[in-house]
C-alpha cells in the first residue's frame, strides 16, 4: 500500500478559498437535514473535503449537458449521504436551485432521500442499498473501456472518462461489494477510482463491534492499487488521484480517514451524527466552528460559488473540444461515427433482425437453447450487445457464436465472464445500461435470482434497460431438486413495478421475446427459460411474434362458437394446456387455449384488448404454470381454477417431478371438468 506522500504532486496550491468552500458544504448538507428533519449529516460534512477536491479540480463533466456522452462519472454509492451530492450538483451549476436543496426529503422535491437517477439532474444512478453503487459504478468502468475498445482509433480517444464513486463501511461490508471490486481487480478496469469514506461509525455506533477487516490488504489482494490518505489534507488528495489515474492497468481505492459529523462539537465521531438532524443548538455551534454564519441557513458566498461555477464554462470548452475531436473522427471513421452514434442513442441498426430464426411445428428444443440460437442470429448484427453468464455459460447458452470474451485489460471482446456472483453481475448490467452505448444482458439459473433481487430491484426502480436471462425455469429442472427448482420465483418477480418478465411457450415465443427485450429502452425484462425441450407449437411463428409483446394472445380457439372454457397457460405449460385442450375436445367440450407470457404487458392492453382475449361471460378457467398459485386469481375468478405448484419441488426426472405435482394436461382436464360440474 502506497500513501500520497510517496508520488510527485504539483504545488500545493490550495487556499483558504477551498477550505471555506468545503465548509459551505458541510453548512449546506447540516441545513438541508436540519430543514427536514431527517437525514444523514454526518457522512457529507465527513467527505466534504475529499469530494471538494474531486469536484473543483479533477470531474470532467459539463453541468450544462448532464447527458454529455464523454463525462466523468460520479456515484455516491453511500446513498444515504445524498445532501453531499445535491449540495455539489447547486453549486456547479446543475439545473438544481437552492430551493430544491431547502426541500430535502420533501413530497416532489428534486432532493429525495436517496440520490434516484432520471430525478435529479447529474445524478448517474439511484443509491441507498447500500454495495448497489459500488458494483454499478464496476459496469460504467467496464462500459467504457468496451466501448473505447471498439471505437477508438490512433489519435481519436472518442471515449475516455473515468468512473469516481465515494464508497463507505456499510458499502464494504455488503456482499456484493466483494463480488464487484473482485471482479473489478480480475479485469484491471484502471478507470476505476474509489474514495473510500473510513470514519470508523456505524448506525450501531463503532465499526469495530462488527467489522476488523484490513481493507487495503483486503483491496491489494483483489489487485486494485491502494492509497491511504488524511481525508481532510487538500494536497494529499489531490496527489492521491493524480497517482490513481496514472495507473492504468488496476482499479484504484484511495482510503481517505475521515471524521463522521466533522466540526460537530458534540457529535463528531459518533453514531449520533450519522442518520439524525444535529439539532438546532448543535447545527448553531458547528457553524460557529467552521467560520459560518450562526445563523444563516443555506449560506453560500460569492466567491464559493464562483470557485465551483468554474465547472460551466470549463465543462463547456471541454465538450466543444470533444464535439471537434469527434467531427474529424467522423470524416477519417464515417461507418465507426454512424455505429456509435446509434448505439449512444439506443438506436438498432437497420436490420438487426433479419436473420432471426423461425420454427416449425414439430420441432422441439429447449428456450434456453432457441435463445443461444437467437443470439447467434443476431449478435452479428448488434456490435455493442454485449453480456454474459454467472458462471452457466453452457446452462444458461448465454455465449453466441464466435463470441470473443472480455479478459483482463483486454476489453475488445463482447461475453463477460462474470463468475458466480449473481448480485454483483445484476448491479453491473445496470452500470452497463445506465452508461449508454451498450446493450447489456448477463444469465443465471432462476432460482439464484434471489440472490441478485436487490439488483434487478433498483434496475426496475431507474427504469435500466437490462436484460436478465434466467434459465432452468421450473421443477423440470429435475435431478437437482428443490434448491435448484424455482417455484415462487414468478410471483415474486412479477411483483416488482417496472419488471417486464417474459415466460416464452417455445421457441418462436423466444424469438420474439428478444424482439421485444431489444427494443425496450426504459424499464428491465427479465427472460425465464426452460432446461427441458418444449414442442413448437402450431401458431407461434405468426401470432406469437406478432402479439407476444401485448401479454397474452389467443394461440387456439374453439372450433365453433365461443369456448365454453378458457386455458391459460405460460412457457412450458402452454403445451401442456394445448394437450388438455384436445382431451377436452374429445369429450366434446370447446376450450379456448390463451399464451400469456407476460402479466405486465396484458395488464398495459387497453380494455377491448383484455376482453377479446378474456371475455366476461366465459367465468369457467383455468390456469397452469410450474410454480406458485399466487396471484393467478385475478385472471381465473372465483368460478376458475388453478393448476400450480404450492410446495417445494423433489428430486427426480423432469417429467416424473412435473407429473407427481400435477403439471399434467390430465390434471388441467380433471380441474376443468370440476368446474363445468361434468
Amino acid at each position: 500500500m502506497k500513501t500520497a506522500s510517496d508520488f510527485p504532486t504539483l504545488p500545493a496550491d490550495f487556499d483558504d478559498l477551498d477550505q471555506l468552500a468545503v465548509n459551505v458544504v458541510r453548512g449546506l448538507a447540516m441545513d438541508g437535514v436540519q430543514k427536514a428533519n431527517s437525514g444523514h449529516p454526518g457522512m457529507p460534512m465527513g467527505t466534504a473535503a475529499l469530494a471538494h477536491v474531486l469536484w473543483t479540480r479533477f470531474l470532467r463533466h459539463n453541468p450544462a449537458d448532464p447527458k454529455w456522452f464523454n463525462r466523468d462519472r460520479f456515484v455516491l454509492s453511500a446513498g444515504h449521504g445524498s445532501m453531499l451530492l445535491y449540495s455539489l450538483l447547486h453549486l456547479a451549476g446543475y439545473d438544481l436551485p437552492l430551493e430544491q436543496l431547502k426541500q430535502f426529503r420533501q413530497l416532489g422535491s428534486l432532493t429525495p432521500g436517496h440520490p434516484e437517477y432520471g430525478l435529479t439532474p447529474g445524478v448517474e444512478t439511484t443509491t441507498g442499498p447500500l454495495g448497489q453503487g459500488f458494483a454499478t459504478g464496476v459496469g460504467m468502468a467496464l462500459a467504457e473501456a468496451f466501448l473505447a475498445a471498439t471505437y477508438n482509433r490512433p489519435d481519436f480517444p472518442i471515449v475516455d472518462h473515468t468512473t469516481y464513486a465515494i464508497v463507505s463501511d456499510g458499502d464494504l461490508e455488503e456482499g456484493i461489494s466483494h463480488e464487484a471490486a473482485s471482479l473489478a481487480g480480475h479485469l484491471k478496469l484502471g478507470k476505476l477510482i474509489y474514495f473510500y469514506d473510513d470514519n470508523h461509525i456505524s448506525i450501531d455506533g463503532p465499526t469495530a463491534l462488527s467489522y476488523s477487516d484490513d481493507v487495503p490488504k483486503r483491496f491489494e489482494a483483489y489487485g486494485w492499487h491502494v492509497q491511504k490518505v488524511d481525508g481532510y489534507d487538500m494536497p494529499a488528495i489531490d496527489a492521491a488521484i493524480r497517482a490513481a489515474q496514472a495507473v492504468t492497468d488496476q482499479p484504484s481505492l484511495i482510503v481517505c480517514r475521515t471524521h463522521i459529523g466533522y466540526g460537530s462539537p458534540h457529535k463528531q465521531d459518533t453514531a449520533a451524527a450519522h442518520g439524525a438532524p444535529l439539532g438546532v443548538e448543535e447545527v448553531r455551534l458547528t457553524r460557529q466552528a467552521l467560520g459560518l454564519p450562526a445563523d444563516e441557513q443555506f449560506w453560500i458566498p460569492d466567491e464559493v460559488l464562483t470557485r465551483y461555477r468554474a465547472a460551466l464554462t470549463d465543462g463547456a470548452e471541454r465538450q466543444r473540444a470533444w464535439d471537434d475531436l469527434f467531427a474529424r473522427y467522423q470524416a477519417a471513421y464515417p461507418e465507426q461515427a454512424a455505429s456509435f452514434q446509434g448505439a449512444v442513442a439506443g438506436q438498432l441498426p437497420e436490420g438487426w433482425d433479419a436473420a432471426m430464426p423461425v420454427w416449425q411445428p414439430g420441432d422441439k428444443l429447449a428456450t434456453r437453447a432457441a435463445s443461444g440460437k437467437v443470439l447467434d442470429a443476431i449478435a452479428p448484427r448488434l456490435p455493442t450487445l454485449i453480456g454474459g453468464s454467472a458462471d452457466l455459460t453452457p446452462s444458461n447458452n448465454t455465449r453466441f457464436k464466435d463470441a470473443v470474451d472480455i479478459a483482463p485489460g483486454e476489453f475488445g471482446g463482447r461475453y463477460i465472464r462474470f463468475g458466480i456472483r449473481e448480485h454483483a453481475m445484476g448491479a453491473i448490467l445496470n452500470g452497463l445500461a445506465l452508461h449508454g452505448g451498450v446493450i447489456p444482458y448477463g444469465g443465471t439459473f432462476l432460482v439464484f435470482s434471489d440472490y441478485m433481487r436487490g439488483a434487478v430491484r433498483v434496475s426496475a426502480i431507474m427504469g435500466a434497460p437490462a436484460i436478465f436471462v434466467w434459465t432452468h425455469d421450473s421443477v423440470g429442472v429435475g435431478e437437482d431438486g428443490p434448491t435448484h427448482q424455482p417455484v415462487e420465483h414468478f410471483a415474486a418477480l412479477r411483483a416488482i413495478p417496472n419488471l417486464v418478465t417474459l415466460r416464452p411457450a417455445d421457441a418462436n415465443e423466444t424469438a420474439a421475446a428478444w424482439r421485444y427485450a431489444l427494443t425496450q429502452r426504459d424499464r428491465p425484462v427479465a427472460l425465464f427459460l426452460t432446461r427441458q425441450n418444449l414442442p413448437v407449437l402450431a401458431g407461434t411463428a405468426e401470432a406469437g411474434m406478432a402479439q407476444l409483446a401485448r401479454g397474452a394472445y389467443i394461440l387456439a380457439d374453439a372450433a365453433d362458437g365461443e369456448p365454453e372454457l378458457i386455458l391459460i397457460g405460460t412457457g412450458s405449460e402452454v403445451s401442456v394446456a394445448m394437450a388438455a385442450r384436445d382431451l377436452l375436445a374429445q369429450r366434446g367440450i370447446q376450450a379456448r387455449v390463451v399464451s400469456m407470457p407476460s402479466w405486465e404487458l396484458f395488464e398495459a392492453q387497453n380494455a377491448t384488448y383484455r376482453e377479446s382475449v378474456l371475455p366476461k361471460a366465459v367465468t369457467a378457467r383455468v390456469s397452469v404454470e410450474a410454480g406458485v398459485t399466487l396471484g393467478w386469481d385475478r385472471y381465473v375468478g372465483w368460478s376458475g381454477a388453478m393448476v400450480g405448484i404450492d410446495r417445494f419441488g423433489e428430486s427426480g426426472k423432469g417429467p416424473a417431478v412435473m407429473a407427481h405435482l400435477g403439471i399434467t394436461a390430465e390434471h388441467v382436464v380433471e380441474r376443468a371438468l370440476a368446474i363445468l360440474g361434468r
